[in-house]
């Protein structure tokens, strides 16, 4: 480097060099700050992820925990509700076991059993407002059972049925009671009402009935209702009533006497097809070769037609 004087300055190689050691000195520290910056970073992200994944496996060994505690109490409900049925089953079998002769269970296979709490609440604990009608073996109520159990239902959600009630006061028993199991129980026929199902607890003789909404004949006939059957209706009824008796002596497996055939034993659905009903006085008719039964006259005692009373 030359001055003005023209004299030659020496470069300051060894203060540019100290310069370049500085810059050099600082960018390095510069750098090793950064990079302790980021390796802070570095550990605290670390750190931070090693917390959230010990409690995201926390929350799930919990959650294992409570599925499991939730597990176990709903088996055992379920345990606890199915040991409750069985022996709520096993209860109501003791309850109707002793009462069941080796006749009744054959007769009976195809029925449903119910139990008399059942049909209590089934008619509403045997409301009056339920009645249908009464007769020598006692009274028929309506109610309310499940379309395919054997418990009772709501109105309009489980199927109407009628429930007659064995009056043990009456002139029928229990004889009567087990002779409409024994027949309904195995014959089935379009003109023959549809027995369901029974009830046999202590003293109390229940029959479960399919409804038969139009009542019976003689309400039509004689008890004033507001419209009168035309010809061709009483005719058909009669028809109706012919083919079940026609069943019942030639077409079921073994002939069978009705003996107690009149109008109050002839029910009608909604479509006026006419079923015979009531068939505690039925009895086996002639087999083997015979001709005829000896057998006392039964049903309403003192009856007349009533066409008979009414005109002589």
């Amino acid at each position: 480097m030359e001055s003005n004087s023209g004299t030659t300055i020496p470069r300051n190689s060894s203060g540019r060099r100290k310069n370049r050691g500085v810059v050099a000195q600082g960018s390095t520290t510069a750098e090793g700050s950064r990079f302790w910056r980021k390796l802070r970073i570095f550990l605290c992200c670390m750190l931070f992820t090693s917390k959230k994944n010990e409690s995201i496996s926390n929350d799930r060994s919990n959650q294992r925990n409570e599925r499991q505690a939730t597990n176990e109490v709903v088996r055992h409900q379920v345990v606890t509700s199915g040991s409750s049925t069985t022996r709520r089953s096993r209860s109501r079998a003791r309850t109707c076991t002793p009462n069941m002769s080796p006749e009744l269970i054959v007769a009976s296979s195809l029925l449903r059993r119910f139990s008399f709490n059942d049909l209590k609440l089934a008619t509403r604990n045997f409301k009056a407002d339920n009645l249908l009608g009464e007769g020598g073996f006692g009274t028929v109520l309506k109610g309310w059972i499940s379309p395919n159990g054997n418990y009772a239902a709501r109105p309009g959600i489980g199927i109407p049925v009628a429930v007659k009630s064995l009056n043990l006061n009456g002139l029928q028993g229990h004889k009567e009671w087990l002779a409409e199991i024994s027949y309904l129980g195995e014959l089935h026929h379009p003109n023959l009402v549809k027995l369901i199902g029974f009830c046999i607890e202590n003293d109390q003789r229940l029959l479960v009935y399919e409804y038969m909404c139009r009542g019976s004949l003689d309400k039509h006939l004689f008890r004033g209702v507001r419209r009168q059957l035309p010809w061709s209706m009483r005719i058909k009824i009669m028809i109706d009533a012919a083919n079940g008796l026609t069943f019942l002596h030639e077409e079921a497996s073994k002939p069978i006497i009705f003996r107690d055939f009149k109008t109050s034993n002839i029910l009608l659905d909604m479509n006026y097809v006419a079923k015979l009903s009531d068939f505690g006085l039925a009895r086996d008719g002639p087999m083997g070769g015979a001709t005829h039964v000896s057998t006392q006259v039964l049903g309403t005692q003192g009856y007349a037609a009533p066409e008979y009373v009414m005109t002589g």
